[in-house]
């Protein structure tokens, strides 16, 4: 075991020479999520291929009669990748993350794990390692029969750090080419392109020295993405050490969780605002209600058209007033509710008649380590880290469970 405060150094698995990497990475699980298209593709792309796309569950299927079979599928599939070496491990470090998207030129992270210990999702937490939104605990369960049927981890969790003055990875962006290189290629489905490189353990050590130097008043990072993931992580955790001792819980693989940590002053991080659909529902009447919302602004979005609504304060109001609007009507009338990344992803898919969209702003990123440290989390899905197509893809693992 290595730890330095709440980063821990990880054995990471990464597939073995020859695997089509374009194939291996997919974009995160919660993507796509009323786009069943964009999955249909993406499985005649992938093929038979091995991928993590056998190795993780896209939260569309959720809902379906074979998400059990699929659970388990995805069980198999991780044993079988290990036991015929299509999984190898790197030894003990970091990877350090070139990411070029259609939307951003460059954006810079480090793949390490954080002790689950010194994670809270609980609002108001005084932990290292906080959530920046409300996490919603009936959405843990169906995820953490996902993870208790898995002996591997792939994140798509991104830690945000405070750092204007990049102290944490400057040096090691300036010398990534002296830097062994694990990958190099261009990620499916439009992600752009990524570049992966090996940090080993001693120059690990000094990040994770690093990363506690610049704590923030005690917050070391903050959630961007995959809030409900790392919270699953969490409760999993919490299951077995229960019945672990004092030693064994130290180094017991599922206390330590893969993630990206990124600067939230990297150039490639951009904010960008998470929409509503909602659908089964009387769009007229729907509307008819919407101007009684007196917090924050958006568009309504119908037909694929939209609609401006001057409501005034600041986005995370509106967030918070848009969905207590959304839930009241659904309480009432019936309906569902999903969360859309990308103005033009959620004005086509409110083309059907019986659907209206929300656009909601955006917030300002410098403002998100102060206004979580002064007002506890944000309404949950307040924003999201750029545009759907800059989600981190599956690439790097660790395992989960004692061997």
């Amino acid at each position: 075991m290595k730890k330095d405060g709440c980063v821990f150094i990880p054995e990471i698995l990464l597939p073995a020479a020859g695997v089509d990497m374009q194939k291996w990475a997919v974009i995160a699980c919660d993507q796509h999520t009323s786009d069943p298209a964009y999955w249909e593709t993406l499985e005649k792309f992938v093929g038979d291929a091995p991928s993590t796309l056998r190795l993780t569950l896209p939260e569309i299927y959720l809902s379906e009669k074979s998400c059990g079979a699929r659970i388990r599928a995805v069980g198999k599939a991780m044993e079988e990748y290990l036991q015929k070496g299509i999984l190898s491990h790197t030894g003990r470090g970091f990877v350090l993350v070139e990411r070029e998207t259609p939307f951003s030129p460059k954006r810079f992270g480090v793949v390490l794990a954080i002790d689950l210990e010194a994670y809270s999702f609980e609002k108001g937490a005084e932990a290292e390692v906080r959530a920046t939104e409300a996490t919603i605990l009936e959405r843990i369960p169906p995820r953490l029969k996902i993870r208790e049927s898995a002996s591997i981890e792939f994140p798509h969790v991104m830690l945000l750090y405070d750092d204007r003055e990049d102290s944490v990875l400057g040096e090691y962006k300036r010398a990534r080419g002296t830097l062994k290189k694990l990958y190099d290629f261009d990620l499916n489905m439009g992600g752009g392109h990524v570049r992966g490189y090996f940090l080993p353990e001693e120059e690990a050590d000094k990040i994770a020295a690093a990363f506690s130097d610049n704590s923030r008043g005690g917050v070391v990072f903050m959630v961007g993405d995959g809030n409900h993931s790392l919270a699953t992580a969490k409760a999993a955790w919490e299951k077995i050490k229960s019945s672990l001792s004092e030693e064994e819980r130290k180094s017991h693989p599922a206390r330590y969780a893969l993630a990206e940590a990124v600067n939230l002053y990297d150039e490639g991080i951009r904010f960008e605002a998470i929409h509503r659909i909602v659908k089964g529902i009387d769009p007229e009447k729907f509307i008819g209600g919407f101007p009684s919302v007196h917090a924050g602004e958006a568009y309504l979005c119908v037909g694929g058209k939209k609609k401006f609504f001057p409501l005034g304060g600041n986005a995370a109001d509106a967030v918070a007033a848009a969905d207590a609007y959304i839930a009241a009507y659904i309480a009432e009338n019936g309906g569902e509710v999903d969360y859309i990344h990308g103005e033009e992803a959620l004005l086509r898919l409110t083309e059907s008649r019986d659907a209206v969209g929300i656009l909601l702003p955006k917030m300002d990123k410098s403002e998100l380590f102060d206004t979580v440290k002064r007002f506890g989390a944000l309404p949950r899905k307040t924003f999201s880290m750029g545009e759907s197509a800059e989600k981190r893809y599956y690439i790097e693992g660790k395992e989960i469970v004692k061997r």
